[in-house]
């Protein structure tokens, strides 16, 4: 909806466009409970968001003498009520140009990545400030500047340029990434495991497949990269919703299906001679799915690809990754020792994964007494009730 409004107003007007819908759905919360659903509700909502935004340009004098033009593509874009949801145009150009709009040179890349997040993922500013291990004033502070650059541009993007596509394909491969993470094992406080996130980071990637431009290599290895993640939702979580963590899952309840997809992807992605990071991280997640159990994984091999990450795109989350694959292949006191040795630890300072990974090998190692404390460390720094029940679990396996 975001997306079709920008059409419109351009990407100037991002947040009118998400004003605009936001005012659409909660006017749906407050008045279809009332009565029976509209006959479309998908049209309606749209042709409210429409009408919001018609509104607000008409009102608000700061338009000018564009109001009259905006005016006049908000009205051609009115959907008909009476047409099935399944004839609504969907416009998944319009959410390609916008994708692509939001990396315009003016921006950084991380603020190119955070307008998509925020506009087109609908990602909250804490969403982002997790994502990017930041804080909230540091990306609304990004954000505000983006809109401020963002600004002097008119119309969305033209994908027809290949040179800017990609140029621009980076900063969209890494909102795409970012999007499915947060549904992987984000911290939302009520579903451990978002896959409607998930889908709709692959619906994304599968998107800019079709762009000629966007659908070589690099993107192939994202689609692989994600297929294979995705394969693992069914496992992640038990019957009673808990999570499930890698070593304690059902294999059989992983789907296949998605992981011959990430396999053909992966050869698909095998083409000339640029190794990106998604490649590296393509092949980490098919080491584990070729392995029949966990105990079974190839964990030299994994420690390897992640050197290679770490050298490709160095970051306290890969190096923290690669500790841990480190210490799995050659034991805990290893891994405890690049643990230690991080770079830009700090940065985790807030992050609950880094203390469980120390406790874990404290575990393997047999100082029960320190992995308690640093999972009492861990259970401090857990972003929702789910990672709250892990770690607490496996803090009672620590006690005499």
């Amino acid at each position: 909806m975001v997306a079709s409004l920008a059409r419109a107003l351009g990407p100037r007007h991002l947040a009118l466009a998400e004003d605009a819908v936001q005012d659409a759905l909660v006017r749906a919360l407050e008045t279809w409970r009332f009565g029976a659903l509209p006959r479309n509700p998908a049209a309606w909502l749209m042709r409210c968001a429409r009408n919001r935004a018609l509104d607000m340009v008409r009102r608000q004098g700061a338009f000018g003498r564009a109001a009259e033009a905006l005016g006049r593509a908000l009205e051609a874009q009115a959907p008909d009520e009476a047409q099935e949801p399944a004839e609504l145009p969907t416009f998944p150009d319009d959410e390609l140009r916008l994708m692509f709009s939001c990396c315009a040179a003016e921006l950084p890349p991380a603020a190119q990545v955070a307008v998509i997040l925020k506009y087109l993922c609908g990602f909250s500013v804490h969403e982002i400030a997790q994502a990017f291990l930041s804080t909230e004033a540091a990306v609304e502070k990004q954000l505000y500047r983006a809109r401020t650059a963002l600004e002097v541009l008119g119309a969305l993007y033209d994908v027809g340029d290949p040179g800017q596509v990609r140029a621009r394909l980076p900063s969209v491969h890494e909102a795409i990434y970012l999007l499915f993470n947060e549904g992987y094992h984000g911290a939302h406080p009520r579903e451990p495991v978002r896959q409607d996130l998930c889908a709709e980071a692959l619906r994304l990637c599968q998107l800019l497949e079709m762009l000629p431009d966007a659908g070589g290599p690099d993107t192939q290895a994202l689609l692989s990269l994600l297929c294979f993640h995705a394969a693992r939702l069914g496992g992640r979580t038990a019957d009673d919703g808990s999570l499930l963590l890698l070593a304690e899952q059902d294999r059989a309840r992983w789907d296949h299906a998605l992981v011959a997809e990430g396999f053909r992807r992966l050869g698909a992605s095998a083409q000339g001679w640029n190794l990106t990071p998604w490649h590296l991280e393509a092949a980490i997640a098919a080491q584990h799915a070729l392995a029949g159990s966990f105990e079974a994984t190839d964990w030299p091999a994994i420690r390897t690809l992640y050197d290679r990450l770490l050298a490709a795109r160095p970051s306290p989350v890969v190096a923290l990754n690669r500790a841990i694959a480190l210490g799995m292949a050659e034991g805990p006191d290893a891994g405890l020792s690049a643990l230690a040795g991080i770079p830009d630890r700090e940065r985790l300072a807030r992050y609950p994964f880094l203390p469980a990974a120390v406790a874990e090998f404290e575990r393997r190692a047999g100082r029960t007494a320190r992995a308690a404390e640093a999972l009492r460390q861990a259970l401090a720094l857990a972003r929702s009730p789910a990672e709250e029940a892990v770690l607490a679990r496996k803090l009672s396996a620590c006690q005499p």
